[in-house]
């Protein structure tokens, strides 16, 4: 990763995705002795909401609302 002249890094997509992170989470940094580390700012959204966040528009299924509906429900 290289710093560029306004001071920001990419964080690789392997990465924020292991962790946890999608576009809009508001993160912090924090120095730890000689390091720095990137953590999910306090306020940030909980667990749950992170999780579909990130699962929000990959869903593969060419079933209608009322298909699904009917397997989920069995009616």
């Amino acid at each position: 990763m290289r710093l560029n002249s306004k001071g920001q890094v990419t964080i690789p997509a392997d990465l924020r995705h292991k962790h946890g992170f999608t576009e809009g989470d508001e993160v912090e940094v924090v120095e730890d002795g000689d390091t720095l580390r990137i953590v999910h700012a306090r306020a940030a959204r909980s667990g749950g909401e992170r999780i579909v966040a990130r699962m929000r528009g990959t869903a593969s299924t060419k079933k209608t609302t009322a298909e699904l509906m009917e397997l989920l429900r069995g009616e």
